[in-house]
């Protein structure tokens, strides 16, 4: 089950573009998705208000967040869905925060009971991880939740959320990087292949980064200004989390 879980992961995904700006050739792209094992309840709901990153010196990058009530169960047997998105500097993360609301509930035979989260509301559910990300790479990671083993019933019969969370990550597109000469004209740089086009611009220094680029075959063209002469190189790989380096590209 945990591989199809991962294949979904891989193929709902959309890939997020990235520019070829020069602040951006630090960043990597990253997904947040859930998903869950089946449980024996009517329904698990947890409130989900946000979710920060760790990464490298203790910096803290705060995603943008799908903010609401989830019912774990709808996500069963290989369905998840995206609760967060954003840019990370490119690095080491250490930890991902899931930040949870107050309107966590477990229905039981038709019986809705709160779950309470020790610590939760105050520090969020610390998730520990030791990824290292590339610039010009997007990735997602997948939280599954065992909700079987994430809810504990005490024995005043209230029950207590304490999850328990599997952390899968995977990177999910490939980059084409380079550089022309001379730099500092106007240049678009394009790569096409499988239906579609990705294009971004090179900077003033002549670089470019076309990032977010599933894996595949592409052509790859440099549209200068005038006086030079478009330049077309065909059948350049992508593979999932590589860079492609192509070098410089002379006019």
């Amino acid at each position: 089950m945990k591989n199809k879980l991962l294949l979904s992961a891989l193929v709902v995904i959309t890939v997020l573009l990235g520019a070829c700006k020069k602040d951006e050739k630090g960043t990597s792209t990253l997904s947040i998705r859930m998903t869950d094992d089946p449980a024996n309840y009517d329904a698990v709901y947890i409130d989900i208000e946000g979710v920060e990153i760790t990464g490298e010196g203790g910096g803290v990058t705060v995603l943008n967040v799908n903010a609401g009530i989830y019912n774990l169960l709808d996500f069963a047997n290989g369905v998840d869905t995206l609760i967060a998105t954003g840019n990370l500097n490119a690095g080491t993360i250490s930890q991902i925060r899931l930040i949870l609301g107050e309107n966590n509930s477990v229905v039981v035979d038709n019986l809705t009971y709160p779950l309470s989260t020790p610590s939760a509301p105050e520090s969020g559910l610390k998730l520990q991880v030791h990824d290292e990300f590339v610039a010009g790479i997007a990735y997602a990671i997948l939280l599954d939740f065992d909700a079987n083993e994430s809810i504990v019933q005490q024995g005043n019969g209230s029950y207590q959320l304490k999850p328990v969370i599997r952390v899968v990550d995977v990177a999910i597109s490939g980059s084409i990087k380079g550089a022309i000469i001379p730099a500092g004209i106007n240049c678009s740089v394009s790569a096409s292949g499988n239906g579609f086009t990705y294009t971004t611009y090179c900077d003033a220094d002549g670089n470019f980064l076309l990032q977010g680029i599933p894996p595949g075959a592409y052509q790859i063209t440099f549209t200068p200004e005038l006086p030079f002469l478009p330049i077309t190189l065909d059948n350049v790989n992508v593979t999932v989390g590589a860079v492609t380096d192509l070098g410089v590209i002379s006019f």
